[in-house]
């Protein structure tokens, strides 16, 4: 096994760009050249064109812009996973999309994710071409890698990941906080986020009528395009968080990007969600670890707290005050999570309870909310 790790770490990621303007496609190109473990073997101006390509020379990854005559970002990504579901004796192509910074662009961006794209960047707006470069080696380098080293865990050790996953426990008693009511549902999440949410949260607001608020790492414009989609698939009202917003149940809040969302205090019973522009945590702004502070502060031990898919550890340290306040923590398992940066980093703290697979999740809290309430009844702290 030691010999084929090698020879599959030494290889490099093979990239086809897939983009409308030749100046956009020769900015990626100049982006990632010269870089010892990416190589570009193809760029071509349609969707039309990249399946040719694909078809004769599978990539590993696609970066894919979403607006092209033809056939355009969407249709290019549900015919590549029609490619990837026909042959499976070769690793499926992963795509990340390439956005405009627009609101159609945002739209059809989410789409795009919760139909299975690996991850998006967007457009640079500089008109110098070295700016943009340098921004789009920002961006597309970090995404690009972490894609590559998810690739490399399934192809070259199964067998440890399967391992892992059975080894560890997926429950972790811990009953002098378990008796609580369940007053709010806290979530982080990052890479992978838009499918896990589309996937988990229709199912989860069926059973809660608590609020519910949600840290997704992404810029303006897109997690408004987020919380509309999402809108549409649930019970609750999915919408942006405003500051000074009365919160109530039945809802669903997502932080805007660009802004810390916190929970505060604004009289007796009176709960408020509130926007902040403080430094970025983790990288992030909006950041899980600040909504997790300021819930622990607010709800004590009424919150129950998931964490599913991302890179980073976004959300570990505001873990910490959660549990000491008696919050219970539900994390997404490895093996369905698209990068297991922040459910892994979350079950390090030990502070975790329950780790699940993602369609396991919203029965999971269900099970949690009733024992914490029981428990509640007969507990004299409470």
């Amino acid at each position: 096994m030691g010999c084929v790790f090698s020879v599959y770490k030494a290889a490099k990621i093979r990239i086809l760009i897939v983009d409308d303007s030749l100046v956009f496609r020769s900015a990626v190109q100049k982006a990632l050249e010269d870089k010892e473990d990416i190589q570009v073997i193809g760029s071509v101006r349609n969707g039309v064109k990249a399946m040719e390509f694909i078809k004769a020379t599978p990539p590993d990854l696609v970066t894919l812009d979403v607006e092209m005559p033809e056939m355009d970002g969407l249709q290019t990504l549900n015919e590549i996973q029609t490619f990837n579901m026909s042959n499976s004796g070769i690793p499926d192509i992963g795509v990340i999309m390439v956005s405009a910074y627009t609101h159609k662009g945002a739209d059809t961006t989410i789409q795009a994710l919760e139909n299975g794209a690996f991850d998006f960047v967007t457009k640079p707006e500089s008109g110098n071409i070295g700016d943009s470069v340098e921004m789009l080696q920002g961006a597309l380098l970090v995404k690009i890698r972490q894609f590559a080293r998810q690739r490399k865990e399934i192809a070259v050790t199964p067998t440890a990941a399967q391992h892992r996953a059975i080894t560890r426990p997926k429950t972790i008693s811990r009953p002098d906080v378990a008796s609580a009511t369940t007053r709010a549902v806290v979530i982080g999440v990052s890479t992978g986020g838009p499918k896990a949410l589309a996937a988990i949260l229709p199912e989860l607001t069926e059973i809660v009528d608590v609020p519910i608020f949600i840290v997704q790492h992404m810029p303006p414009l897109f997690t408004k395009s987020l919380a509309d989609s999402l809108d549409k698939k649930c019970k609750h009202r999915v919408v942006e968080a405003t500051e000074g917003d009365a919160v109530r149940d039945g809802y669903v809040y997502i932080a805007p990007g660009g802004k810390h969302m916190i929970l505060r205090q604004d009289g007796p019973g009176k709960i408020v969600t509130g926007l902040s522009e403080k430094p970025p945590e983790n990288g992030c702004r909006p950041a899980a670890d600040v909504l997790f502070r300021s819930a622990a502060s607010v709800y004590k031990s009424d919150v129950i707290t998931i964490v599913l898919t991302g890179m980073g550890s976004d959300g570990t340290k505001g873990i910490g005050p959660l549990k000491r306040a008696g919050g219970y923590v539900i994390v997404q398992d490895e093996s369905t999570s698209v990068v297991w940066g922040m459910p892994g980093s979350a079950v390090e703290t030990g502070y975790v309870d329950e780790i699940q697979p993602l369609d396991k999740i919203p029965g999971a809290v269900k099970i949690a909310m009733k024992k914490r309430a029981e428990n509640a009844v007969d507990d004299p702290r409470v």
